[in-house]
């Protein structure tokens, strides 16, 4: 991999001092934010101090992760477990039992909610049983992680109360959909709607409670219904009451991009045949029509030989990562290799970049979708499967 400049393998040295280097990066972060910022929900650099929902200046749809739940180290602790740190990571968990709570009148995106909270706290759940049962620490711990989990997956199962089964794309997690804030909302994205089944599943499974996989299912299964039958496509936005497609732009980046992640994923995690057979359709029409080379750029949904933009976002940088769990190493090495250069051209990956690798959208904020797919490849090739790219 071409981590120092060169196509050589990565040595041990090499890595270590990568290593190294990552919870360097880690602990700046994290301390930065536990010493300046907690129970806030982020730091902000410039002033070093907590970003609390309601009062900063409004950021538009970045602040919808937002509940005033301490939502960074919540979203962080399983990180100090893959650290090693586990003094930091109960010291972390009892922050969370103590300090954070969901009856606010704020309004928040079910989706990062989901992924973020729901899934953080479902992870320092299942870490602090599995430190407790296998290696004696945090004796103390009862489960308090997942009655949290639970309490926060009941405030956003209203959201799911639609004709269709897809969700809200936001909630309030006092009120419900009874809340004014909310206004009049008809339509999500198939990202919004399609990533909740990895955590509502294993929030059923972990407290016997089916309600919440079979939501997320439902909405998934209403999803597969509305893609295009002739191509399996998928578009982008939909009505949640109706099911029409406002946005039929087809493509593996912003909107849609981890429906067809957890399309896989949750069969990995569930082992039902059905999500991979889905996820095969969708990957068999994406290569065909949305691939172009090493680039995936989107197409008309129902005019799938037909370029709807002439631009990629960076949010697609998820998609090497995907084909190496699916097993497809060529087009991954080659895709990812066409972002590399992007990176190298700009130093970092633009928020959106043109068929000619120039800037379409110059913002970069720290997504790790390129990290990942880095990683998937790197332990590919470290499996002796890549060769000494």
């Amino acid at each position: 991999m071409c981590v120092f400049g060169t196509t050589e393998a990565v040595t041990a040295e090499e890595r270590v001092q990568l290593r190294d280097q990552v919870k360097e990066m880690f602990y700046h972060a994290y301390r930065a934010y536990v010493d300046n910022a907690y129970p806030a929900d982020e730091l902000m650099p410039l002033s070093c101090k907590g970003r609390y929902r309601g009062t900063e200046a409004n950021r538009g749809d970045i602040d919808d992760a937002l509940g005033n739940f301490s939502l960074t180290l919540v979203d962080t602790m399983d990180t100090l477990v893959l650290l090693g740190d586990m003094e930091e990571f109960e010291r972390a968990v009892k922050f969370v039992i103590r300090d954070v709570s969901f009856d606010s009148d704020i309004v928040v995106s079910v989706f990062e909610t989901n992924i973020r909270m729901v899934g953080g706290l479902l992870s320092g759940h299942i870490l602090a049983s599995y430190l407790q049962e296998r290696h004696g620490l945090m004796t103390w711990y009862r489960g308090d992680l997942l009655l949290m989990a639970k309490e926060l997956g009941y405030r956003l199962l209203p959201a799911f109360n639609t004709s269709t089964g897809v969700p809200h794309p936001r909630i309030n997690l006092r009120l419900g959909l009874k809340s004014p804030k909310l206004g009049q909302v008809h339509e999500t994205c198939t990202a919004c709607a399609g990533t909740m089944i990895l955590e509502f599943a294993a929030l059923s499974r972990l407290t016997g409670e089916p309600i919440f996989e079979a939501k997320a299912r439902a909405a998934m299964d209403y999803l597969w219904q509305q893609r295009h039958r002739s191509s399996d496509l998928m578009g982008t936005v939909l009505n949640i009451h109706n099911g029409d497609w406002i946005r039929r732009d087809s493509g593996v980046g912003a909107g849609i991009d981890s429906y067809y992640e957890y399309c896989l994923k949750a069969y990995i995690l569930l082992g039902d045949d059905l999500y991979l057979e889905r996820f095969n359709k969708h990957y068999t029409a994406v290569m065909k029509y949305v691939s172009q080379g090493p680039m995936l750029v989107d197409v008309h949904m129902h005019r799938p030989n037909t370029n709807s933009r002439n631009f990629m976002d960076a949010l697609l940088a998820f998609w090497p990562g995907l084909q190496v769990l699916k097993g497809d190493i060529k087009p991954a090495i080659e895709t990812h290799e066409m972002l590399y250069q992007v990176m190298k051209l700009h130093n970092f990956l633009p928020e959106a970049f043109t068929t000619d690798f120039q800037v379409h959208w110059g913002q970069h904020p720290l997504r790790p979708e390129f990290v990942e797919s880095t990683y998937f490849l790197f332990k590919v090739r470290f499996r002796g499967l890549l060769g000494s790219r």
